[in-house]
């Protein structure tokens, strides 16, 4: 990725919508759409979970590669609006499928992350593969941490080991369980003095999931600086500040007591 000498605001966008269910061409116009409403410059753009097809487990009827339409439309889309576009797409890769989140620059640079914890009460386990990239991409000057929905659950793996500034999850959580949403989210931002973005999806789905909404941006001490939305399709703004966030981390060094242990 393109860096610049000096660390500059990051102003995020959180499109929450609804999504039509195995319908790619539908969500990518859908999203296409929210992406032009946008009524500010912003430098990041991020998309639900799945955001063209819904969690779906038939990736075999759904399942795109690596040159496929929407990694085509995500490139267009990020070089027409300035800014990196993110969120995840059923991808078929060699003989395996992935819920693979796509981080797309407008230069055209693509940085890919394999969800690693699929979710097995649904069934995600046996027809998508494990993720086993770390998840980190540098963007005008800032680490960001990439991971996707279930992910949440397990602090170990999203943990501050990385020195990154920024966490972010796309998702498709919910209704029942949207207060762990809440939860987990601010306590990511807590535990790993860094700013935590979610986006979540609005809308029913097939199978009878409702899904709230809930998108949000919170600040390393948790404090909300967008969000939670409910309910609402919409984009939220905020935006991140690099100086704020240093300055925190000088005066409160948590960081620098954290266990040192390594993963499996």
């Amino acid at each position: 990725m393109n860096q610049q000498d000096k660390k500059t605001d990051l102003t995020v966008a959180l499109l929450q919508a609804s999504i039509v269910w195995e319908a790619p061409q539908q969500n990518r116009t859908q999203y296409a759409a929210l992406l032009e409403a946008l009524a500010a410059e912003v430098d990041v753009a991020v998309l639900p979970e799945m955001f063209t097809t819904g969690f779906t487990m038939a990736p075999h009827a759904v399942a795109e590669n690596m040159q496929g339409p929407t990694v085509a439309w995500l490139l267009e889309q990020a070089k027409k609006k300035h800014c990196a576009i993110v969120g995840s797409v059923a991808i078929k890769d060699g003989e395996h499928y992935y819920n693979r989140l796509l981080f797309v620059s407008p230069e055209g640079d693509l940085t890919t992350y394999d969800k690693r914890h699929t979710f097995t009460l649904a069934g995600e386990s046996e027809v998508y593969s494990q993720g086993t990239q770390d998840g980190i991409v540098e963007y005008k000057g800032w680490k960001i941490c990439l991971r996707i929905c279930y992910d949440l659950r397990f602090p170990v793996w999203s943990r501050n080991a990385s020195d990154y500034d920024v966490l972010l999850y796309t998702a498709n959580w919910p209704r029942p369980r949207i207060h762990a949403w809440d939860t987990l989210l601010q306590a990511r931002a807590i535990e790993n003095m860094a700013y935590c973005i979610g986006v979540n999806r609005v809308g029913t789905d097939p199978n009878g999931h409702e899904y709230p909404g809930h998108s949000a941006v919170y600040d390393a001490l948790g404090a909300a600086l967008c969000g939670p939305l409910e309910e609402k399709a919409t984009a939220l703004l905020a935006t991140l500040n690099w100086d704020s966030l240093q300055a925190l981390r000088t005066q409160l060094p948590f960081l620098e007591d954290r266990d040192e242990f390594e993963l499996r």
